[in-house]
């Protein structure tokens, strides 16, 4: 059997006004990323997790931000292009970690619903989906709510 891991990270910086998108869901707060899609960095962090795993390179490879085309995309987009890559070159997921970093809001309550839309996405049950939330006890510019960030460790295998 032929496992491979990938570990995919991201950081975007926060601004009054702006949307906040995580796990493919419009976060209610009165900041959001600034990006040149919607700035989701759980699915960018994921997305990196698996294209590493599978060798391909990094999300800004595939949709770099000089792109028109992925201005103002939703990242599920990604999401969804990215595992149609790994199944092209032959490998399916086994289970995904992943780890935001952000002083404000709590998610806490929101997790639930990331990992359904990603459970549906990626094509695995939800129980194969971890999310955690972390602050960063004010500390830094997390805990100064002026960006947040995202870490994500994919296990996938050559089917």
């Amino acid at each position: 059997m032929n496992i491979r891991i990938g570990f995919g990270s991201d950081v975007h910086r926060l601004e009054e006004g702006k949307e906040l998108f995580l796990g493919g869901i419009r976060i209610p707060h009165t900041k959001g990323t600034i990006a040149h899609s919607d700035g989701d960095v759980l699915i960018h962090a994921l997305c990196d997790a698996l294209l590493g795993a599978a060798n391909l390179r990094d999300i800004g490879f595939h949709f770099p931000d000089t792109d028109q085309e992925w201005k103002d995309t939703c990242s599920i987009v990604f999401l969804e292009r990215t595992c149609k890559l790994l199944e092209a070159e032959g490998y399916s997921i086994i289970n995904v970690d992943t780890t935001i970093f952000l002083q404000q809001p709590k998610i806490q309550d929101l997790i639930p619903q990331m990992q359904m839309l990603l459970s549906q996405t990626l094509r695995i049950e939800k129980s194969l989906i971890s999310i955690k939330a972390k602050t960063n006890e004010k500390l830094g510019f997390i805990g100064r709510e002026e960006g947040i960030t995202a870490y994500a460790v994919a296990l996938i295998q050559k089917i």
